[in-house]
């Protein structure tokens, strides 16, 4: 499907302009290009709105094709003999038959850091995106074994991107933002994550909202915010409240992320995960180090942010972490508003 590019009449005001326009003083010809690109950008950011709201394959666990609760890292254990991410209810039902290998492909653990890299390395020769991401990740923090080298992280994030990975999209993207690894340049990150957000990689699309609310363009934050509630993102919605509470949202979006949030967790439910829920997901450990493993796209984007990785035990802390960032920035931009406004 070809993306249409506007001519002046596609924006608004008749002549390409509006009364808001920054333009207006300027050269006609630079005025005419600058509110064309800007017309431009402003469509392709509604197709980032329009796609992208269903999750990836990867986040469904392959035995009860349920989507995976979010944070991933915390409801599901990884298998680096399958490259799949099983749920903890999936596991415990396995473990309950006394399947203790792989529950998906009963491949027995592998008992050292060097039998799991040598289950990656096969996959990697067979070019499967995920275990050449799964490698980057690897050598992105210097784990089984490897010596940290971000470049060479790099080079397979691209390689596996190409192949398809969503996940190394979005890696690729924080390097390029970060800088780690690579020259900086956040226009090209920030590119690769709605190429990942479109199709759906849920912290993608956290980390565009992140910079819409770093910007002060909360009205695209919280659309960002509401596809992430129909997604299954419970902070997401939690924001929401908060922004409504301070003017930067309305009732009827709060009240539609909120019935978003529950119909995704009325679709991430089943017996074995609530069970497995009950028992504090305790499976989780039993598994041993080198399969229960976060990628990097369990991280969120912030402006001070480093990569690294995160434990599963982490996760939910580090996400509640930058929810509370982001909500510093609503809190003190409606503080302004109401000291502007006489109310304070």
């Amino acid at each position: 499907m070809s993306i249409h590019r506007p001519t002046m009449k596609d924006v608004p005001g008749g002549n390409g302009c509006d009364e808001a326009c920054a333009n207006q003083n300027a050269d006609q010809k630079q005025h005419n290009k600058a509110c064309e690109q800007r017309a431009a950008s402003e469509l392709d950011d509604e197709q980032l709105y329009r796609q992208g709201h269903k999750r990836p394959e990867g986040d469904f666990c392959p035995i009860c094709t349920l989507p995976i609760s979010l944070p991933m890292g915390v409801h599901s254990v990884f298998f680096v003999c399958c490259m799949k991410k099983i749920c903890n209810g999936c596991i415990m039902a396995a473990e309950k038959r006394d399947i203790l290998n792989c529950p998906f492909c009963r491949t027995p653990r592998p008992k050292s850091e060097a039998e799991s890299l040598a289950m990656v390395q096969t996959r990697v020769e067979k070019k499967d995106p995920a275990a050449i991401n799964y490698l980057a990740q690897k050598y992105c923090h210097g784990n089984l074994g490897l010596q940290k080298d971000m470049r060479i992280a790099v080079e397979l994030w691209t390689e596996a991107a190409e192949l398809g990975s969503i996940k190394a999209t979005f890696n690729l993207g924080y390097a390029y933002c970060s800088g780690d690894g690579v020259q900086k340049d956040e226009a090209k990150g920030i590119q690769l994550w709605s190429i990942a957000a479109l199709q759906g990689h849920v912290e993608s699309r956290h980390n565009l909202g992140c910079i819409e609310g770093e910007k002060g363009y909360y009205d695209l934050a919280v659309r960002h915010l509401m596809i992430l509630a129909e997604m299954g993102f419970k902070d997401s919605v939690e924001t929401i409240q908060q922004m409504f509470m301070g003017g930067l949202a309305t009732e009827e979006q709060l009240a539609q992320g909120r019935k978003g949030y529950q119909d995704a967790v009325e679709k991430m439910k089943s017996h074995d995960r609530d069970e497995a829920r009950a028992l504090g997901n305790r499976n989780a450990p039993k598994l041993g180090k080198e399969e229960v493993s976060v990628s990097p796209s369990s991280m969120v984007w912030t402006r001070f942010g480093e990569l690294n990785e995160i434990a599963a035990g982490e996760v939910v802390e580090f996400l509640l972490r930058t929810t509370r960032r982001l909500l510093r920035w609503f809190y003190q931009r409606s503080s302004r508003s109401r000291h502007a406004s006489g109310y304070a």
